[in-house]
């Protein structure tokens, strides 16, 4: 394996930024796939947004998580996914300024981003927990995180068996499901003559370059983060952390451009509730012992910023205020706010 620790630091630096290059360029093209396969197949924006686009953009977490923890950085695969996880939530809230007039949660007409949100705060809990009590290994993995994989399987269970139930609709104005879908329909008529075979190969092979791009940014990651003397906490949860939520941005921009609200806000759903379930991974590839056990206040205070940052959404989503301040929903102005101030303790408690 190419030891980037030894390597001098102006290398690392080019090979982190091409690789982050690598990753918005696939980014940018997997909502243009997401909606054709959403077309082709009827499958609705929100399981789309967390299958598809929250899979495939969770690679970059993965490649992170796994070669973190086989190289004997577990911290900084745990701190790059929770230091993600808010990170992405805010950039819904840099990306609310793209729809104008109005804020972002009183437009999105589909109740299951709610649905989304309370089961990731749910599995953000357990790892909250996990770290304030601490992990019991059990076949080699804690048994919190053993109780996380569990609850991440029965969520992506709940989640499936919503596609077609539409529980409850917003009193809005202009706003409702079948709205969103006739602007899926016209933004896909470009694509109307592309296949679904056409979507999918394209979608995987953004993929593979999104998993190798991914893979360059851990390791680069990491030796920047011996040699810049930050230390892998503060860089696993801002430098790499927003390396790899970069195909995030783009798919979010691209939906959010494209008026597919749903989509985009279930990318980031999606996303978080597949990094979220990588802790099992981090902890099964960390070898004997629960890696939770090497956590500490600066890994939790990560965790409850993640939980905040969604609960006000979920407060947005619920009361629907359609009031903005330099283009962005009060709930967004929130998060950004709330995300910026907790850099500034995680960088004390690094």
């Amino acid at each position: 394996m190419f030891d980037f620790a030894n390597t001098p630091v102006w290398i690392n630096l080019l090979v982190f930024v091409g690789s982050a290059a690598a990753v918005w360029g696939a980014g940018t093209k997997i909502a243009r796939y997401a909606n054709v396969i959403s077309e082709r197949t009827g499958i609705g924006q929100a399981l789309i947004g967390i299958v598809l686009l929250g899979g495939v953009t969770s690679l970059p977490e993965l490649a992170v998580a796994i070669t973190s923890a086989v190289t004997d950085a577990p911290d900084l695969a745990v701190n790059s996914i929770l230091g993600g996880i808010a990170m992405q939530v805010t950039i819904l809230a840099v990306a609310d300024m793209l729809i104008g007039r109005d804020a972002l949660t009183s437009v999105l007409p589909d109740p299951k981003v709610i649905l989304q949100a309370g089961l990731k705060i749910l599995l953000l809990s357990i790892v909250t927990a996990s770290i304030i009590v601490g992990d019991t290994p059990v076949l080699n993995v804690g048994l919190w995180m053993w109780l996380l994989l569990a609850v991440t399987g029965l969520s992506l269970f709940i989640l499936s068996k919503t596609q077609d139930e539409v529980s409850w609709q917003a009193n809005d104005p202009g706003v409702s499901v079948k709205g969103e879908a006739a602007r899926a329909d016209k933004a896909a008529e470009k694509d109307e003559d592309k296949t679904l075979k056409w979507a999918m190969w394209r979608a995987a092979i953004a993929g593979t370059v999104i998993v190798v791009a991914g893979y360059l940014l851990s390791r680069t990651g990491d030796a920047l983060a011996e040699q810049s003397g930050l230390g892998e906490s503060f860089v696993g949860s801002v430098l790499v952390a927003l390396s790899t939520s970069l195909p995030e941005v783009s798919t979010v921009i691209s939906a959010m451009r494209a008026g597919l609200y749903t989509m985009a806000v279930s990318d980031i759903f999606g996303t978080n509730l597949f990094d979220v379930g990588f802790l099992f991974i981090v902890d099964l590839a960390g070898g004997e012992g629960a890696v939770m056990n090497d956590t500490g206040p600066y890994e939790g205070f990560a965790s409850i910023i993640a939980i905040t940052v969604t609960a006000i959404f979920v407060v947005g989503l619920a009361e629907r205020r359609n009031k903005t301040f330099v283009r962005m929903g009060y709930d967004s102005l929130a998060v950004l706010g709330t995300y910026l101030s907790g850099l500034v303790v995680l960088f004390f408690l690094r």
